[in-house]
């Protein structure tokens, strides 16, 4: 079994990260969909081997990659920031593109909005945001033996 903390759309929010430093301290990984305005390189400096940073529409400084797979446990996820799949307007170029590349599950940021549901037989998650947008929010995830199962926490 591993845990990851996910999160999304910081936007310079150093407070609220320090805030889940306890819960990335004991996670297996730590993965960041974009909007991190530079702050994802702290997580990563103090957490190098966990910490995967993906480039949102907001970050000046690309730290990580556009998009990424990876595969924990037997789950294969497909991780963005969303902006290149219209994820504000609809969830199914997102779902389209994780089936296409053999993901169950989709992370994604960018509308802050915290929010998970199955499209085409994909799991689309969306962490919701650590800023002053919303209602900021991240997801727990546990991956084991080829399930995922997610739990979005309220700040």
């Amino acid at each position: 079994m591993k845990t990851a903390v996910v999160i999304s759309d910081s936007h310079g929010n150093i407070n609220g990260l320090n805030d889940l430093n306890g819960l990335f301290s004991e996670s297996d990984y730590i993965i960041h969909l974009g909007d991190t305005s530079a702050d994802g390189s702290r997580i990563r400096a103090q957490y190098p081997d966990k910490t995967i940073l993906i480039n949102g529409n907001c970050d000046p400084v690309k730290l990580g990659e556009n998009e990424r797979v990876l595969e924990i446990e037997n789950v294969r996820i497909f991780a963005t920031h969303g902006h290149l799949y219209s994820v504000k307007s609809t969830l199914s170029k997102l779902a389209a593109r994780a089936k296409e590349l053999n993901c169950s599950v989709a992370l994604y940021g960018h509308t802050h909005c915290a929010r998970e549901e199955q499209t085409d037989g994909v799991t689309l998650i969306n962490p919701g945001t650590l800023s002053r947008y919303s209602q900021k929010s991240y997801c727990y995830l546990i991956l084991n033996d080829g399930k995922a199962v997610s739990k979005t926490v309220n700040i």
